[in-house]
């Protein structure tokens, strides 16, 4: 499975998977329609499913258009995002698994962000292999989502749950905003050499425009405060001693950054 990085709209990712031994596709999160439909003629492959994380629309801006375009493919999405997300067939649940090619994916449910948000995690063929989590816009490079329908204790749960994925998961987020995540980052956990190694890292990638996404999940684990709610450091700068408001705090604070 190869993992083609879309840009779209003014900063969204859309990730197109590619089972090259059959020529199918997937796509994650098609905010617009065209640029799928450009890659899939260059790869003259053929769409067969829409993985939904969430219902925003920047994520599902572009089903409609991919449904008209490819009408035996499968929309997926999760269960408590029904009649929210365009042409959904398949209504997942936490624990549930999607098969694509010869691929199969673990669906976690992880709200926070919004009140339906489901990730997708392929775990590694073979020994030595990343592992390929999609995760929308509940983990970012550097920061994690908004906390528009959830409360500041789902998320903590939801992003338990990925922190507990190993570290050489690959992390392909939604949004290119690991710049601003980072110099936020650096604010409440300024003492922290690999993070600011990493901002450093992150300013000359995004000088020459490259893209930061796709993360690995032990350099988040290092460097992401919104994965490291048990840190002195961190609940020494919100002045906290409870996991879930260190989290609510900083979520706050970055809000307003």
């Amino acid at each position: 499975m190869q993992v083609h990085r879309i840009g779209a709209l003014s900063d969204n990712y859309i990730f197109l998977l590619h089972d090259r031994k059959q020529n199918i596709a997937a796509v994650v999160d098609p905010a617009q329609a065209n640029p799928v439909l450009n890659k899939l003629h260059e790869l003259k492959a053929d769409l067969v499913a829409i993985f939904n994380t969430h219902h925003h629309y920047d994520h599902v801006g572009g089903n409609q258009k991919l449904i008209e375009n490819f009408p035996q493919l499968t929309v997926y999405g999760g269960s408590s995002d029904k009649g929210r997300i365009p042409g959904q067939q398949v209504f997942l649940e936490d624990g549930d698994r999607v098969n694509f090619g010869d691929r199969t994916a673990d669906v976690l449910f992880v709200p926070g962000h919004t009140s339906g948000h489901i990730a997708y995690y392929f775990p590694p063929e073979h020994s030595g292999e990343t592992g390929e989590l999609f995760c929308g816009d509940t983990l970012f490079a550097g920061g994690c989502g908004r906390l528009f329908e959830g409360t500041p204790q789902q998320m903590v749960n939801s992003l338990s749950k990925i922190r507990a994925l190993p570290d050489d998961t690959r992390v392909w987020c939604a949004h290119e905003y690991t710049l601003n995540n980072l110099k936020f980052a650096v604010t409440v956990d300024g003492k922290n050499p690999e993070l600011q190694k990493r901002l450093e890292q992150v300013k000359a990638h995004r000088s020459r425009n490259e893209a930061t996404v796709p993360s690995l999940l032990g350099v988040e684990k290092h460097t992401n405060p919104f994965l490291r709610w048990e840190e002195p450091a961190l609940r020494s700068a919100v002045k906290s001693s409870d996991s879930v408001q260190t989290f609510a705090r900083l979520r706050g604070m970055k809000d307003n950054f």
